[in-house]
């Protein structure tokens, strides 16, 4: 998704992680965002507004009462024209006086006139977060509508070690993209799926062979969990069915957690009665193994060879397909290194699927863990149609927008 002009306002309140408030502004400068930067004055005790000035190339905010507005009332000029509102760090203070609509300063006064989301970052020692006010102020904040990165878990400048530390630059930066995105879904496709249910597969799954080792393959899930959160922003009951992968799952959706296929099928059925849309993106291992050992397989020095016997897993896109209570939409994904098109249409045809989407993984820029995906779509009677190389993210929604033409 293209940042370019959103208007951002960056908050950045007094605690030491305020340095890393410049790192979170080269990157949102770098993707052509217009931000500016609002401090408190404790903020400049660790960061300069001319820092902060030279890297966003604009005055940098800090008084209520600088004048700098003909009208003289800068919060409210200042919050209307926010498509987004970040604080980051957003100490325990500044977070205890925003549940409370205190408006004492620039930016909280700015929280308060804004009717653009707010993106807390929060950042202070363990047992300040872990108190129960401030927890019990975040929940009030979650319910309000907030939305909060972090905070991570990790060495902290008071010389303790847990849970308070602000999130880095890039993960805040990913979830601003996140929120960003799912408004231009909100706008574009809103509604479009309320009423419907969607049950998605993602990621890979595992097989184990012993208590220690696994068959597994280099899925990441992204695009999955693209598809998943494009779903919830379009008003979809949405269920995201998720071997292990390294993602945290989107806001709004029914989630379910499974290592094995069996696992996976299981859910699956389990959650298509009743539902009006399956999409498989998940890689489901083909094969298990037909005996797991107990203990850890040795390694032996008279036999250095080792056999495993294996046999098939159920085809969870073939069976949702020949269903009696197949949704009325099943599309799945073909990830296939070569032949892509002869691939997916014998997939089209065999697991009795509306839609296939094909993508070629020998490709390592749009494979596996790529944030970036290129697809083809083929359907029954139907020329191909190929969306060109976009984030996963993008393409989550013009999946979303093929079925919801299905539907209608």
């Amino acid at each position: 998704m293209t940042l370019s002009g959103k208007k951002i306002i960056l908050g950045i309140t007094g605690g030491i992680a305020a340095y890393k408030a410049a790192q979170l502004l080269r990157l949102l400068k770098k993707s052509d965002c217009d931000v500016t930067v609002v401090m408190t004055s404790e903020a400049e005790k660790f960061i300069t507004p001319l820092t902060l000035q030279a890297l966003s190339g604009k005055p940098v905010l800090r008084d209520i009462f600088s004048g700098t507005e003909s009208n003289g009332i800068i919060h409210i000029s200042t919050a209307s024209e926010a498509d987004l509102v970040v604080i980051a760090p957003a100490t325990a203070n500044t977070i205890a006086k925003i549940r409370t609509g205190i408006a004492d300063n620039l930016l909280t006064s700015i929280v308060l006139a804004t009717s653009a989301k707010i993106l807390l970052a929060p950042a202070m020692n363990r047992v300040m977060w872990e108190n129960s006010a401030t927890q019990e102020n975040i929940e009030v904040l979650k319910k309000r509508g907030f939305l909060i990165s972090g905070p991570a878990t990790g060495f902290q400048a008071c010389g303790d070690n847990g849970i308070g530390r602000m999130q880095e630059p890039q993960e805040i930066f990913d979830d601003i993209i996140t929120i960003l995105h799912q408004e231009s879904v909100s706008q574009k496709s809103a509604g479009i799926l309320s009423g419907r249910k969607v049950v998605i597969t993602a990621g890979p799954t595992i097989e184990p062979l012993d208590p220690v080792r696994f068959i597994s393959n280099r899925s990441s899930g992204k695009m999955g969990y693209a598809i998943a959160e494009a779903a919830v922003a379009m008003g979809a009951q949405t269920v995201l069915i998720s071997g292990p992968v390294s993602l945290s799952p989107p806001a709004g959706v029914s989630f379910i957690s499974v290592n094995t296929a069996l696992e996976m099928h299981d859910a699956v059925m389990n959650s298509i009665s009743p539902a009006d849309v399956f999409i498989g993106t998940a890689a489901v291992a083909d094969y298990r193994a037909a005996t797991i050992s107990p203990i850890k397989i040795k390694k032996s020095q008279e036999n250095r060879e080792l056999n495993i016997s294996l046999i098939q897993n159920p085809d969870i896109l073939s069976l949702v397909g020949h269903s009696e209570h197949r949704p009325s939409v099943v599309a799945g994904f073909a990830a296939e290194t070569g032949n892509l098109e002869v691939y997916a249409l014998k997939k089209l045809t065999e697991k009795n699927a509306d839609i296939i989407f094909g993508n070629d993984v020998s490709d390592q820029s749009i494979g596996f863990n790529s944030d970036q995906n290129e697809i083809t779509v083929f359907t029954k009677n139907k020329k191909a149609v190929s969306l060109p190389r976009s984030s996963k993210k993008e393409l989550g929604v013009a999946v979303l927008q093929f079925i919801a033409e299905m539907l209608t």
